[in-house]
Order: structure tokens, then C-alpha cells, then sequence
């Protein structure tokens, strides 16, 4: 006789509006699971190692009459999502008993998937497992393919990402800078800020809750504030020396002072140790304007990417996170540029990219492998966690790729 398991779950109990709680999902281990697949059957069961807490599922919270994408969630069903498994029984051919999983599976210890064509082997077995629900999932998908098929970057372009420490904007800022693009996020903590300029080697990033206006954050006046700095301290030096002693006493480095002359005021600001004012006027400007914006957070950000945006600039459209609980969201008041300074603005879903995994799998694995990628999980361990840990990304707690341990390898 096959043997009988209690089978840990997360419920989901009816459609909400507003923002997601803890209590409008159920934690229960009432059912009993066989860990053998019924005869005639080609489904697969799996044990779940990790799942994945994402954005898009606040979306199938909510009862639409024609979901746009992906289904609701149903209520009194068990939640689901991506995850990554190990096969535990099975009767489909393409899957044996040991293999490890990615793809979409229930919020349980144990699921039956009876549309195994959701699955996929994992390829990469000497890279931690759970980045298969990350930088080698879903998400790395995401970020690839938004950037690198939709934005059709170049080399030098400036780039602008928002909820930048996220499971896609970590990994965006990562390719981008791998493309020699310069790069800024914004981010809602000074830790997941220094987590972008220090772990992941974004050029600068700011904390979005601490500015007032979010256009100036973004203002084009990096040229005008570096003449300021060079008139203030480079006019009064007489002699090299007498520069090198004015610039030590300002906070400019030697071969700031050095390239006083350079065209590349990025370049040379880069260098210079200034007040937190002056940084906020200095170092997050685009010196000329943004060529890519990854959206993923919409409402006001969109509107001051759209009126500094370059001519011929693109944005991928990923997420809006700040819309997703709101009973009316927000409007957009600057369209008119998407005309005036011929923009391309493209939404996209990862689904529209399944045939470029393969390509975007080996390439990525290769980057995290070399150290040329760094990736940060923030991870709860437990079913009964899975909750709070996917309300949390809606107050901004998590910092790197939130995701639940189920069970350790």
C-alpha cells in the first residue's frame, strides 16, 4: 500500500479589494496525500523544495470578469505559483522518480500536477536550487527578455530601473551594466539602496520615499551642478598643488581634480565625496535624459521617467506594483511625450518568451557561475509563513527575490 502523508497547505479563502492581509489566506493540513500517482494517469507528484512569492499574484486576488492573462485564484483552492520541486512518483515518460523541477505547482508540501507540459528539468545542478524560482526563473526571464528584446539596448545608453532590488530589477541593472550601459534604480530603503550601488553595481540608485518630487529626482542638471563644483573649487587653484590642497579640503579626489577638463561629467562626479544634499542634486541626474525605463512599479514614477526620456527611448513595461491595490488606479499625465519624443512603450509577459529559455539559461547560468551576476533571496522557511511573507511585498519588506522554504534539499 502506497504510503499516506498529511499534506501542508495554503488556501486561498475569497476575492479581496485593497491591499492583501495574512488572514485572506488559510494555512490547513486536513488533507491526506498518497504518495503514488493513481493508475492510468500521467500526472506527476512532487514534493516542493521552494516557492516563489511574486507581485502579479495580488492580481488573481481580485475576481475579474475576463482575466487578462492568468486566472484568478479560486476560492477555497489551494494558492498557486512558481516553485521548484522533486519528483516523488510519476507516470508522464519525460519525468522519472528523483528528478528536480521547475514550474508552476501548488502552495503545499506535496502536489499532484496533472499538466505536467508546466514543468521543466533543472538543467544547472550546481547553483543553488532556489534560484530556479529567481535569476534562473521566471523572473530571469523576465528580465532578460524585457530588456534585452524589448528595450534593444546599446552600449553607453542610460538606463533607468524601478523597484530595483526586486526579483526582476536586481538582475535588469546586472544585464544593463553587463551591456555598458550607466544605470540608476530607485528603491523604497537606504539598505536596498546600498544593496544596488555596493552587491549588484548599479552607477547610483535612490531611496523613492525620501523624495518629494520625483522629476527632479530625475532632472537633467548634472552638467550644470558639476560647472558649479569645478567653478567653486578648480577657479580658485593657482598652481597644481594649490588644486590638489583646495580638492583634498572638498572631497575631490585626485583624479577627479586630474580630469577637471574631461567631457564626462558622470565620469569625474563619480569620484567626488559630496554632502547628501549635493548628491541628491548631483549624482542621480541623467546627464542626458533616459534611453531605457523597466517599469515596474507605475503611477507617478511613470510620469517623471516619460518627461525625461530621450528621443527615440523605450520602456518595457513589467509590473505597475504601486496600481495593483487600489480600487482606482492612478491616471498618466504625460502621454504626450511618448509622441513628441517618438517613445516606444511595450508591455510584455514572460510567457511571450518561453522559447528564448533555453538561450537565456545557459547564458545566465554562465554569469552566475563567473561571478559576472549576483542574486539575493530573502527567504522564510515554512508553509505557514508563505502569508506574511507574500503580503510583504506590498509594504516593501523584502529585500532581494522573496521566496518560501518548503522543504530543505
Amino acid at each position: 500500500m502506497a504510503e499516506v502523508r498529511a499534506n501542508k497547505k495554503v488556501v486561498f479563502k475569497d476575492f479581496i479589494t485593497g491591499f492583501p492581509k495574512e488572514s485572506d489566506m488559510e494555512v490547513v493540513t486536513t488533507d491526506k496525500v498518497r504518495l503514488k500517482i493513481p493508475e492510468g494517469s500521467t500526472a506527476v507528484l512532487l514534493k516542493n523544495l521552494y516557492l516563489s512569492c511574486d507581485p502579479y499574484m495580488r492580481w488573481r486576488m481580485t475576481m475579474h470578469d475576463e482575466p487578462p492573462c492568468i486566472p484568478d485564484f479560486v476560492p477555497g483552492s489551494v494558492v498557486t505559483g512558481d516553485g521548484v520541486g522533486e519528483v516523488v512518483d510519476s507516470s508522464n515518460p519525460d519525468f522519472k522518480v528523483g528528478d528536480l523541477v521547475r514550474g508552476i505547482t501548488g502552495w503545499e508540501e506535496y502536489s499532484l500536477i496533472t499538466a505536467p507540459k508546466m514543468l521543466s528539468k533543472i538543467r544547472y545542478t550546481d547553483v543553488p536550487l532556489s534560484y530556479y524560482t529567481g535569476v534562473l526563473g521566471m523572473p530571469g526571464l523576465t528580465a532578460y527578455a524585457g530588456f534585452h528584446e524589448i528595450c534593444s539596448p546599446k552600449n553607453g545608453e542610460y538606463v533607468f530601473v524601478s523597484a530595483a532590488s526586486g526579483a526582476v530589477g536586481q538582475l535588469v541593472g546586472q544585464f544593463a551594466k553587463l551591456m555598458g550601459c550607466y544605470v540608476v534604480g530607485s528603491a523604497g530603503s537606504d539598505e536596498k539602496v546600498n544593496l544596488l550601488k555596493n552587491k549588484f553595481g548599479f552607477d547610483e540608485a535612490f531611496n523613492y520615499k525620501e523624495e518629494p518630487d520625483l522629476n527632479a529626482a530625475l532632472k537633467r542638471d548634472l552638467k550644470k551642478r558639476f560647472r558649479l563644483v569645478k567653478k567653486k573649487v578648480f577657479a580658485r587653484a593657482t598652481t597644481p598643488e594649490k588644486t590638489d590642497q583646495i580638492g583634498t579640503s572638498s572631497g575631490i579626489s585626485v583624479e577627479a581634480r586630474h580630469m577637471c577638463g574631461c567631457k564626462q561629467p558622470a565620469r569625474i562626479l563619480s569620484t567626488i565625496s559630496l554632502s547628501s544634499g549635493d548628491r541628491r542634486s548631483v549624482i542621480r541626474s541623467f546627464p542626458e535624459g533616459i534611453d531605457i525605463y523597466f517599469e515596474n512599479v507605475g503611477g507617478p514614477m511613470l510620469d517623471a521617467v516619460l518627461s525625461n526620456m530621450r528621443k527615440h527611448g523605450r520602456i518595457a513595461m513589467c509590473g505597475m506594483i504601486s496600481q495593483y491595490n487600489l480600487d482606482k488606479p492612478e491616471g498618466v499625465h504625460n502621454l504626450f511625450y511618448l509622441i513628441a519624443k517618438s517613445i516606444r512603450m511595450e508591455g510584455f509577459l514572460v510567457s511571450d518568451f518561453i522559447h528564448k529559455y533555453p538561450q537565456f539559461e545557459e547564458i545566465t547560468a554562465q554569469y552566475v557561475k563567473d561571478g559576472k551576476i549576483n542574486y539575493v533571496e530573502d527567504k522564510v522557511v515554512g508553509l505557514e509563513n508563505a502569508p506574511a511573507a507574500l503580503v510583504g511585498l506590498f509594504a516593501g519588506h523584502n529585500v532581494g527575490r522573496q521566496l518560501v522554504v518548503v522543504s530543505h534539499e
